[in-house]
């Protein structure tokens, strides 16, 4: 096993100071904070914070009564405002925060911005606490590690503690997920796993979206270490993991980063620039150098020190856009007459491009709203950097189409289309995430319209859609089982609902669809480029039906699917195919191991000759109801006999509806979204 190395305690040096200032400090952690350490021949902690506006700075602790005057820093001459001292016999563990008199002549009791470990909410001290030392036992999984793009990734979204919870309503730590998570994961079919923040932070229904303490992972579940095991055991298992990173802006709690030695330290001065009304937060000030040291080492931080697979970067439109829900004088324009803020742009390029010159396999994913050009192109090409980003029309526009009552969906048909039209500008994830099962949004089992039984297919139906559209995947936890209410943001997930027969149905087809996906290459090893994609028929919205191709780099791992957004069954669906030959159902979603109600294509299907779809071949597929069927051409030798020019035999399958469906039409005109253009 490798020990990981150490974060600190390296003395300051006038290099470190000065790249510090300069905001190209990328290992800032090592010389701030409180770091256990030896000097002299006396074991003690050396305590370094930066508070350039103060007129007096020492920790208080329980060994002075809190009295910070009892244990001064030293002001470093020359260094802009850097407070060190070593301060003998201070333990592990021990409490402290950094006790700072402001010019005003105020007191201000602070937590360390650098610090690695604290206190229990809801008490807010600093805790000495250390990184190093682990032992990781994940060098082959790093050593594997590759940039996702021409790989599957199919991401848990989840949150520690509203997962799974002990019988007495208790939190599992850090190490106790590994034995219950772990297992999970693997049977679920998932290659990542994605942790809502850990950044320490006070109120437990922010969910760790308004953080205190950038480098201190939340002692809510255990301590540094156990969360280095956690990654450590999903890395061994051939799970990655990522963190959902906030560095948009902090929260207000007196303890935390705000006017930090009382002045604005780490955020804007201009209030115009500061406040996030909507938020009741703060924005970093992202043009300010030191402020970069400390972000960007930050994200540094989980990747070196907790081996973190890459980084989910929360709310890149708020830092991106100045006017970002605000009122019109709330915001100014930039110096230009523009929205953009000029600051947050070039600190994005700046973190992108230094933790891809560290990791250059690592995930930066933007969780980025709006129609901003060039996210995922590099900085150096003018674009943000990032690799991937969130597919938030995509989302958007399938949410709101499979909310949508049967009868209305024919109208909405372009919601399904449309997407396609930009799905390879960037390199998406289509995430259906926590934001959209809150704040009255619904469970996206209790979006689908229709009966029962209807929501579970619809559900499953979703699900399909998803993983077979180009892009990565994101599911939050409970979707994948059919969690029926809202997500509760202070109790576990419903897994009683798995004493229901539908909701085991609804896991096994999550199950067995994830695996799917793992093993067939055309749905993930072109992903980001036409070649992987291609229009069988775009245009029935009168029987709301979509089919397309998605191709590997082979021929034979090409897939033909068909997927059915009405309640309505199809004995007799036709579609263009390129090839002679007979074509394997590979997955249905109406199997009734899924809770389907078992239209399936239990034989090979011959492909018939005739143009449809402008196509020269054609197959008669049985479609089921709300359903998803996936065909590929079979290599055996035996079915590519002469095509039969027969009509399709009749197939017992019953519409599910009283309005009869009208029939395929036999054209040879090709849909213009083959052409790339929306329909």
């Amino acid at each position: 096993m490798a020990k990981q190395p150490a974060a600190g305690s390296q003395p300051l040096t006038q290099k470190d100071i000065y790249l510090f200032h300069e905001g190209n400090y990328f290992h800032s952690y090592r010389m701030f904070g409180a770091h256990l350490s030896t000097e002299n021949n006396k074991e003690g902690v050396r305590f370094t914070v930066w508070a350039p506006n103060a007129e007096f700075v020492g920790v208080a602790m329980d060994a002075n009564e809190w009295d910070g005057g009892r244990a001064a820093l030293e002001l470093l001459p020359k260094s802009g405002g850097i407070w060190s001292a070593f301060l003998e016999g201070v333990r592990y563990g021990d409490l402290y925060k950094y006790d700072i008199r402001s010019k005003s002549g105020e007191r201000l009791l602070r937590a360390d911005p650098y610090g690695v470990y604290a206190e229990v909410r809801p008490n807010t001290a600093s805790r000495v606490g250390s990184v190093d030392g682990y032992a990781w036992g994940d060098q082959a999984w790093r050593r594997k590690r590759r940039a996702p793009y021409a790989k599957p990734m199919n991401v848990y979204e989840m949150q520690l503690g509203t997962w799974k919870q002990k019988e007495d309503g208790t939190f599992y730590t850090y190490r106790e997920l590994a034995d219950v998570l772990i297992p999970y994961i693997q049977e679920m079919g998932y290659t990542h796993l994605e942790f809502m923040p850990l950044t320490e932070y006070p109120y437990d229904l922010s969910w760790g979206y308004q953080a205190t303490g950038y480098f201190a992972p939340t002692s809510r579940y255990g301590e540094a270490k156990d969360l280095m095991y956690l990654i450590d055991r999903c890395h061994q298992a051939d799970i990655g993991v990522l963190l959902d990173w906030v560095p948009g802006h902090f929260a207000k709690d007196a303890h935390g980063l705000r006017q930090f030695d009382g002045s604005p330290l780490y955020e804007y001065a201009d209030p115009m620039l500061a406040e996030k009304p909507g938020w009741g937060t703060l924005s970093f000030d992202f043009g300010k150098p030191e402020v970069q040291s400390f972000l960007i080492s930050s994200a540094l931080y989980w990747l070196e020190m907790f081996h973190f697979d890459g980084l989910r970067i929360d709310a890149v439109t708020s830092m991106l856009r100045l006017d970002f829900e605000k009122k019109p004088h709330q915001w100014r324009p930039n110096e230009s007459g523009g929205v953009e803020n000029v600051d947050a742009i070039e600190f994005l390029r700046k973190l992108n491009r230094t933790i891809f010159s560290y990791y250059p396999n690592a995930i930066m994913a933007a969780e980025e709203s709006s129609a901003w050009p060039m996210v995922t192109a590099p900085a150096h090409e003018g674009g943000l950097g990032f690799n991937y980003k969130w597919n938030m029309g995509w989302m958007n526009d399938t949410l709101k189409y499979v909310e949508t009552h049967f009868d209305g969906r024919s109208s909405l048909h372009n919601l399904l289309t449309f997407p396609l039209v930009y799905a390879h500008s960037e390199n998406y994830m289509l995430p259906l995430s926590h934001d959209e099962v809150v704040h009255g949004k619904k469970s996206l089992l209790d979006k689908m319209p229709g009966s029962y039984e209807e929501k579970f297919a619809g559900l499953r139906l979703l699900l399909g859609y998803q993983i077979t559209h180009p892009g990565k995947k994101l599911l939050f936890m409970g979707g994948e089982f059919g969690q029926f209410i809202e997500w509760k943001d202070e109790e576990q997930l419903d897994w009683l609902l798995l004493d229901y027969e539908a909701h085991r149905k609804m896991q096994a087809y999550t199950a067995a669809l994830n695996h799917f996906y793992l093993n067939e290459k055309a749905l993930w090893e072109i992903d980001h480029s036409w070649d992987g994609y291609d229009w069988i028929n775009a245009d029935d919205s009168s029987q709301s039906v979509i089919t397309f191709v998605r191709k590997g780099k082979k021929p034979g791992d090409t897939l033909y699917i068909l997927i059915n957004f009405k309640p309505i069954a199809y004995e007799d669906y036709r579609i263009g195919v390129d090839k002679p030959g007979a074509y394997a159902e590979l997955f249905n979603s109406d199997d009734i191991r899924f809770g389907g109600g078992g239209i399936l294509n239990g034989e090979l299907i011959r492909a018939e000759k005739g143009t449809w779809h402008d196509r020269p071949y054609h197959l008669p597929v049985k479609l089921p109801a709300l359903g998803m069927v996936i065909l590929k051409k079979s290599a055996r030798s035996a079915d590519t006999l002469k095509v039969s020019e027969a009509p399709a035999k009749k197939s017992t399958a019953k519409k599910k509806a009283s309005d009869k469906p009208s029939k395929m039409p036999k054209t040879d005109a090709k849909p213009a979204a083959r052409k790339g253009k929306d329909q």
